[in-house]
């Protein structure tokens, strides 16, 4: 299960899932057309995918 950690105050994020199948997402990464990396989260499914949660203005980590 991926798990999300704000680096600032330490909140985290555990299981999210697709609305439309119910697979957990999975922690992954794209690459912008300007070459920067942005943290994902995408259903196995083929369903799509959103971007990482934030807190405290930031990005939150995921390490997998």
């Amino acid at each position: 299960m991926a798990v999300y950690v704000c680096e600032k105050c330490g909140m985290s994020i555990g299981s999210m899932t697709c609305g439309k199948c119910g697979k957990e997402l999975k922690h992954s990464t794209i690459t912008t057309a300007d070459g920067k990396s942005v943290h994902v989260s995408e259903c196995p499914g083929g369903h799509g995918k959103v971007k990482s949660p934030m807190c405290c203005g930031q990005d939150m980590a995921c390490t997998v």
